[in-house]
């Protein structure tokens, strides 16, 4: 049986938004910023190290992925952009632009390596859309914030390397796998005839942060062009929620996990591929709030996506939030009850931002209660208080599956905007319900940025 969705309008005071603010703002300046700026930054050799454990002690792994090395500096640039770090956030994003820029890029073929050693010595040379797609993100960010010419030159130089070797102009969208010199890779259990709703989405994350920082027609052009073929071609049209894995036609297929492209603790080959009517809830309201983004800095109307983000954040809401227990589970079919009902620490991150996005467009109490429920689980069961990072992966109760704090594709970017995006959204909703308590005569037409 569905279950059903709570259609009263939003009906809460300004009050109850400045608890959360009251929560996050010292957590997020004593003890999640501070956790990163302390023990991240490699005063040896450059760059991030990015492996702890649940007492945020490093591990004694060294080696240093494009992708956990593009994401610490958009954590601090962000980080410095919103007033937070006093300075300190933009000299730790500096690092790591300097590390990225000697070792990570390719001159010769242009675009990033996969994984360098602690030294800068290159040992994975593939070139994954995943890693570039955080190269225009996170090198946007920082020139937005430091001022650095070096930011907006290597966005740029990605994103031309990305329309360059890896742009479908045939069929639209990118391919994503390739060898150092962009040839691609194999197709199969290897990924190379695939396309991805993660890459395009993370791909509208970055186009929409290029653009807002070049203001140029071609990348308005290509952020536009990204935002349709999410739309259009990556959703599922009977529910609206997204579709990991696609051939280059766009025709769904079985999600499976790429040797080059693992998941935290998942080798590839380990687990079998999801049924094709498989869906992600935090990729749903991640791509949602996202998107609401994107067209907020597009500076367009956003009437043509609510549909779209409605469906989204409708579906996480009904079979993704843990009702009994907070949280939101990882995955589940279209219709019907979540079949992979570990909580990691992601999905719970891009819930709370997205929930609360969700409250502002619709202003519809189930939106809040939702955020609520997310909130209480994230700040009792996932958040390691004593150290400030986030534990990895739970179980459906709240207790702990994986403890470790940072690894090769867990750190700061998910938790950290998370909260900087969650204090934004919720002082706004404070705002709002302080100049008109009547939440439910206040337009829903707006566009949260």
């Amino acid at each position: 049986m569905k279950p059903a969705l709570d259609d009263r309008p939003l009906e809460i005071g300004s009050e109850q938004a400045e608890g959360y603010i009251d929560l996050l703002d010292p957590y997020l300046n004593h003890k999640l910023l501070p956790f990163w700026l302390e023990k991240a930054l490699d005063h040896e050799y450059g760059g991030y190290l990015t492996y702890f454990d649940r007492h945020g002690r490093r591990t004694g792994k060294t080696e240093k992925t494009l992708i956990m090395q593009m994401r610490m500096i958009f954590t601090f640039s962000g980080a410095h952009r919103a007033g937070y770090g006093e300075g300190l956030c933009l000299k730790a994003a500096r690092n790591g632009v300097d590390f990225a820029l000697e070792y990570l890029w390719d001159n010769m073929h242009q675009g990033w390596y996969w994984i360098c050693d602690r030294k800068g010595q290159v040992r994975d040379t593939s070139k994954i859309m995943y890693g570039q797609s955080f190269g225009v993100y996170s090198l946007a960010e920082y020139g937005m914030a430091s001022g650095d010419p070096r930011g907006r030159e290597y966005a740029e130089n990605t994103y031309a390397a990305i329309q360059s070797h890896a742009s479908d102009s045939r069929r639209g969208g990118y391919r994503e796998l390739f060898h150092h010199d962009w040839s691609p890779k194999p197709g199969g259990s290897h990924g190379g005839d695939r396309k991805t709703l993660d890459v395009h989405m993370h791909l509208m994350e970055a186009f929409t942060t290029l653009f807002e920082l070049t203001q140029s027609a071609e990348h308005r052009g290509k952020l536009k062009a990204v935002i349709h073929i999410l739309c259009s071609r990556m959703l599922d049209p009977a529910s609206g929620t997204g579709i990991a894995q696609l051939d280059r036609e766009f025709r769904p297929l079985p999600a499976i996990i790429f040797p080059d492209v693992w998941g935290s603790d998942r080798p590839p080959g380990k687990e079998p591929a999801r049924p094709l009517d498989n869906t992600n809830y935090g990729h749903n309201i991640e791509m949602a709030w996202l998107l609401n983004h994107a067209v907020d800095i597009l500076g367009e109307d956003l009437e043509p996506y609510r549909a779209v983000i409605q469906r989204l954040v409708d579906h996480a809401c009904r079979w993704g939030v843990d009702w009994k227990y907070g949280g939101v589970f990882v995955e589940g079919p279209r219709q019907g009850t979540a079949t992979q009902t570990l909580k990691e620490f992601w999905q719970q991150a891009e819930a709370l931002v997205g929930f609360l996005d969700a409250a502002l467009i619709f202003k519809k109490q189930r939106y809040w209660d939702a955020f609520e429920k997310v909130f209480e689980f994230v700040w009792t069961k996932m958040i390691n208080h004593e150290v400030g990072e986030w534990f990895a992966l739970l179980e459906r109760d709240g207790s702990v599956k994986w403890d470790y704090l940072g690894h090769e594709w867990k750190i700061s970017y998910h938790t950290v905007r998370s909260v900087i995006q969650s204090l934004s959204r919720l002082h706004r909703l404070q705002g709002e319900l302080r100049s008109d308590p009547e939440v439910s005569n206040m337009s829903s037409s707006q566009s949260v940025g």
